[in-house]
């Protein structure tokens, strides 16, 4: 059983990879037929980019980090504010910025976990 699992999750990271790159090409083709670049299609391609990283790091490691996940989080609320800011009212977009602050704070608590300048690893015992 854990066989089939460990299978069928290289085979969906596969499909993921491969849509990931279809989809970058669709991206590319759009823009350079357009002759123009936005600043959403920039962070649409990171997007891109930060779901790659993710499948080469869980192809390597067998596993996600939350980072990951929680940084394209973040990107996809940048994207989604810039697309809907032209159209909405400011005061509207509150609820997207507070979500990116959530998420970033999320990273940083993480990232200090993590770290040694807190003093917050265990100390090994004698």
């Amino acid at each position: 059983m854990q066989n089939i699992a460990k299978n069928l999750q290289l085979v969906l990271m596969c499909i993921i990879l491969v849509s990931t790159v279809i989809a970058v090409g669709i991206e590319i083709k759009k823009m350079f037929l357009n002759q123009l670049v936005t600043l959403a299609d920039l962070l649409l391609m990171f997007l891109y980019l930060e779901v790659l990283a993710m499948v080469r790091v869980f192809w390597d490691q067998q596993s996600i980090s939350i980072t990951l996940p929680l940084l394209i989080a973040i990107t996809a609320l940048a994207r989604f504010i810039i697309l809907q800011g032209k159209e909405m009212d400011p005061a509207a977009l509150v609820y997207e910025a507070v979500a990116i602050v959530l998420i970033a704070g999320a990273i940083v608590i993480l990232r200090l976990r993590h770290s040694d300048k807190l003093g917050l690893k265990k100390k090994k015992s004698k």
